[in-house]
């Protein structure tokens, strides 16, 4: 799996419409014109990026917000982060 590094901030690409659903977030490459839909914690990360906010920062919030270990919680925010950036969603 690739890494992401932990202290550079995220933030959403140029090319990406996000809309929140409900509890889920619905992003749109206008490149590609692919659709991706996030689950709850997905949708919060998502968010998180937003804020230009670095892994680090998005895993110490998360782990305020959802009952999980901090371990689990790096691994999906970090197998989220390789997906939104593979798909060009999200600029590393």
């Amino acid at each position: 799996m690739e890494q992401t590094n932990p202290a550079v901030p995220l933030r959403p690409s140029a090319v990406v419409v996000a809309r929140n659903v409900g509890s889920q977030a619905v992003l749109i490459n206008l490149e590609s014109n692919r659709i991706f839909e996030l689950n709850e914690t997905g949708s919060r990360i998502w968010a998180l990026i937003e804020q230009g906010l670095d892994r680090d920062a998005i895993c110490a919030q998360l782990q305020q917000e959802f009952d999980d270990s901090p371990a689990d919680l790096k691994q999906t925010v970090d197998n989220l982060i390789v997906d939104l950036a593979r798909e060009r969603l999200v600029c590393v």
